[in-house]
């Protein structure tokens, strides 16, 4: 039933859309627009946000050629740029945003995700006809050097993905690492396979290009491997020496840098637990930490951080309703410009009179206008979400900027926990020692006990060292980011708002000149008729 309704609403449109064509070919004026060989908007180059096939070749598109995805009602939108500026950003080959600029304006790094394909999953049992999952084709094309080649083919799967984004997560701490797409396991179960796999193709290509932008991220090892080896992806080491060291430390072992991947073991579940005692002391009148978060700049610019996010939130609500308005105003004026066709069709099948053939002029006219003022909306509205989709974009930088923060307050946890841990520590030495000093000739067992908390409070030390640098290191990181974010959103929201802005006035003028044209002619007839 519900295929049926689809097959009528498209059978509708395809109609509406032949009738238009039709009725617009009688004007020789109008030919051009409704072909689109020779419109200004038409004529400029290929939309920047599409979907590539898998034997094109990459480098060809344009620089923003990244498929975003959407907010819902940005949905379904082919772009046609109108700016001038448009041609010029095509030139080059580099796929990330204006802003994020490589050391050679030659530099390029172009991903794309592509044929999607079933697999059966070896490890599931035959016999009860085992499970299968969802590969994609990922090709890289780039001539940085730390790539050493230039192109690479790969298939991963949407695990691999996942493990990707927690290893960059754990070996770039305090970095705005892009959020990884999410698993998604509602929407595969309600909508169609089809379309959620093309969703998560898009959203594995939009992540993966966000990476391949971030001047750290780009050249990482991890990325690099994840892009260029093909076969199941080995799981490497990350290079964030202190976050497999430190759950040993706040055990209570020794050091000892081991050769095996971070693991969720009870080591750090007790570690958990441990900076949670000490975040509930730190928050409910217990002593306070012997380091504290004192950088008054970055508290200010964390909570303008804050600040910006609201606003951009408030933003793209209102671009949604902005894009929402106009798409309502363009399917409008398609409807009115239709029903003046039927009528026009309706007084020139019946006209007797002169004064009938000039109502149908006059409609006529009318109806061509509004006709091309729809399809002019149209393409208005594929332009106001292709500039406009920056603020969309901006909430998950604004996702990172939180992850990136949160890295240094764990990291400064870490710190506080130790601290605390080496003051209980030496405390119960020194308790040992002095009730040991009162026994003739020392209690044995007690100097057993003190010597092993005087390991133990060593190790501690030595993981308290290495949490501080790591927190130092983290701080780098966060200002670093904010400094490079500062810029790059400078230059993404001037290139958002004079493209917005551009394509708004060209638009307006366009429509007017429809307008007036119709006014015209309808003048011009009722002169000559009269």
């Amino acid at each position: 039933m519900m295929g049926s309704e689809n097959d009528e609403d498209s059978h509708l449109h395809a109609s509406r859309e032949e009738t238009e064509n039709l009725f617009l070919r009688d004007d020789p004026l109008s030919r051009s627009d409704v072909n689109g060989n020779h419109s200004a908007v038409s004529t400029l180059p290929p939309p920047p946000i599409i979907v590539t096939p898998a034997d094109s070749d990459p480098l060809s598109l344009p620089p923003n050629g990244s498929s975003y995805i959407e907010p819902p009602s940005y949905a379904d939108v082919i772009f046609s740029p109108f700016d001038d500026n448009a041609s010029d950003d095509c030139s080059s080959q580099s796929p990330i945003s204006p802003s994020s600029s490589y050391p050679s304006s030659s530099d390029y790094i172009k991903i794309t995700v592509s044929s999607p394909q079933k697999e059966q999953d070896a490890s599931s049992s035959m016999l009860s006809g085992g499970s299968t999952y969802i590969t994609y084709l990922i090709t890289t094309r780039t001539n940085l050097p730390e790539y050493k080649g230039s192109d690479f083919t790969v298939r991963r799967r949407f695990r691999d993905v996942v493990a990707l984004g927690d290893r960059l997560a754990e070996s770039y701490r305090g970095f705005c690492i892009p959020p990884r797409p999410d698993k998604s396991v509602v929407e595969s179960q309600v909508m169609q396979r089809h379309e959620f796999v093309e969703q998560r193709r898009v959203a594995l290509e939009k992540y993966l290009r966000r990476l391949a932008s971030h001047p750290v991220i780009r050249n990482s090892d991890e990325l690099k491997v994840f892009l260029g080896v093909e076969g199941k992806l080995p799981l490497q080491m990350g290079t964030d020496v202190a976050s497999r060291i430190l759950p040993k430390q706040l055990f209570g072992e020794g050091v000892e840098v081991a050769a095996q991947p971070p693991a969720r073991s009870g080591r750090d579940l007790f570690r958990l637990f441990k900076e949670l005692r000490q975040s509930v002391s730190n928050d409910w009148g217990g002593a306070k930490p012997a380091v504290v978060e004192e950088d008054k700049d970055f508290l200010e610019k964390k909570e303008k951080m804050h600040d910006l996010e609201k606003e951009i939130i408030n933003a793209s609500q209102q671009a949604e309703t902005l894009v929402k308005a106009q798409q309502d105003i363009g399917e409008t004026l398609g409807e009115l410009g239709l029903a003046f066709i039927k009528l026009t069709k309706f007084e020139n099948e019946e006209a007797v009179f002169s004064s009938q053939r000039a109502r149908a002029n006059d409609m006529k006219n009318l109806a061509t206008a509004a006709v091309k003022a729809s399809r002019f909306y149209r393409e208005l509205n594929s332009q106001t979400v292709k500039h406009l989709d920056t603020l969309h974009d901006y909430l998950g930088v604004m996702m990172a900027v939180q992850g990136a923060f949160t890295d240094r307050s764990s990291a400064l946890l870490t710190v506080q926990t130790l601290l605390s841990d080496v003051s209980s520590l030496e405390g119960r030495a020194e308790k040992l020692e002095a009730a040991s000093s009162k026994v003739f000739g020392g209690d044995k067992s007690r100097i057993k006990k003190i010597e092993e908390l005087k390991e133990t409070i060593k190790n501690t030390e030595d993981a308290k060292n290495v949490a501080i640098k790591q927190y130092e290191r983290i701080k780098e990181n966060n200002r670093s980011e904010v400094e490079r974010l500062d810029r790059e959103r400078r230059a993404d929201f001037l290139s958002m708002m004079k493209g917005f802005v551009v394509s708004q006035v060209g638009y307006a003028e366009k429509m007017a000149n429809v307008w007036a044209k119709a006014a015209e002619e309808t003048s011009q007839y009722n002169r000559e008729s009269s």
